[in-house]
């Protein structure tokens, strides 16, 4: 049996490290000054003590800019992209770490962090936690020399920083159809869903391929980001059901077309996050400055996915249905050939007035 590529290697070791972080196990970054990285999420009193006896000195706590200069009461530093706080003993504890990452979180904490030197691996060790759909809220030391030789007895996985920075390209490279069936819907019967996964990977993509688009001059194509709450809950905060249901119909009419159903809930910071953005917006943030006040970027989405998932169906030259300049520029950034836009907008509903004209203000929709 022929043995794993390097990039099959590193995306595995990628896959390991982010669900180990969600488990609440130390992860070892390597790279110019190796780490022990430790979830503040998911920290637990086991999971600190480990770090601790894995770490040459006390660990800092990394956070995206914006999270950090909330919890020190100052402006977010010029061109940063992650802070470190130092952290008193009586704020290295479960309870403590997940109210310095977590705006939704109301904690009282015992002592005030203070800022402290960035490490060199900060930016990676903050993505590893966005793959993990953890807040990017990370405690982070350096190792003491001995523990890169002792990574597999201690059972800890060591990761290289640079497979983590590779990870969205290798990600998109490596995907692969894994099943297809007919599945007849109610406005398309003639249909199948082809679902893509990356190797190591649990998550799932899928398109929803209606006639046979491969054979269209410049068939209709939608990308649509899974939205749990608007899709199959009906929630009006957004237009996503909506648009979701549209295109589909959309694409039926004109006898062949393709909806891209990428795993990337709430643009790719995931359900529980979303949902912690919710919690922000009802307290006066809109979508954008929720997003970034939990850490995120303003959208975290990997549209090389849609890209790859377009070639392996056959179609090259589309027509997109959307109202998001961001997804064109993607797409064509990636080879896929545009020859137009075709507007998908739907009528506010009384509750997401605000999201859309965020949508149209904020993030440049072409919203009418």
């Amino acid at each position: 049996m022929a043995a794993p590529d390097a990039t099959i290697l590193a995306l595995r070791t990628v896959h390991r490290a982010a669900s180990d972080l969600r488990r609440g196990t130390p992860v070892i970054l390597t790279g110019s000054t190796p780490l022990a990285l430790l979830a503040a999420e998911t920290a637990s009193v086991r999971g600190l003590a480990e770090l601790l006896t894995l770490a040459a000195e006390p660990p800092v706590l990394l956070l995206a800019p914006m999270r950090a200069a909330a919890v020190l009461h100052q402006p977010i530093e010029a061109n940063a992209s992650a802070m470190a706080l130092r952290l008193e003993e009586a704020l290295l504890a479960p309870g403590p770490l997940r109210g310095l990452a977590d705006p939704t979180v109301q904690e009282v904490l015992p002592v005030q962090p203070e800022a402290a030197p960035v490490p060199e691996l900060a930016l990676p060790a903050l993505s590893l936690a966005k793959l993990g759909r953890l807040l990017p809220a990370v405690l982070a030391a350096r190792i003491r020399p001995e523990v890169l030789d002792d990574v597999a007895r201690l059972g800890l996985i060591a990761v290289p920083a640079d497979d983590v920075a590779g990870y969205p390209v290798a990600a998109a490279a490596e995907l692969k159809q894994v099943a297809a069936a007919p599945v007849p819907l109610e406005r398309a019967e003639d249909s199948r869903v082809i679902v893509f996964r990356t190797e190591g990977s649990a998550i799932e993509h899928l398109a929803i391929v209606v006639g046979h688009p491969e054979t269209a001059e410049a068939p209709l194509v939608r990308i649509h980001s899974e939205c749990f709450t608007g899709d199959l809950l009906g929630s009006l905060r957004c237009d996503c059901g909506a648009q979701l249901r549209g295109a589909i119909a959309r694409i039926a009419d004109e006898g062949a077309g393709v909806l891209l159903y990428l795993a990337q809930e709430g643009r790719n910071i995931g359900l529980v996050n979303k949902l912690r953005a919710y919690t922000l917006q009802d307290r006066g943030l809109d979508t954008l400055d929720a997003n970034r006040a939990l850490g995120w970027g303003a959208d975290e989405r990997n549209f090389l996915i849609a890209a790859t998932m377009l070639q392996a169906i056959g179609v090259h030259r589309i027509r997109l249905l959307t109202n998001n300049p961001d997804k064109i520029a993607a797409l064509a950034a990636c080879g896929v050939e545009l020859v137009g836009r075709e507007a998908h907008q739907f009528a506010p509903n009384g509750v997401n007035d605000h999201y859309l004209a965020t949508k149209a203000e904020r993030f440049g929709h072409l919203l009418d």
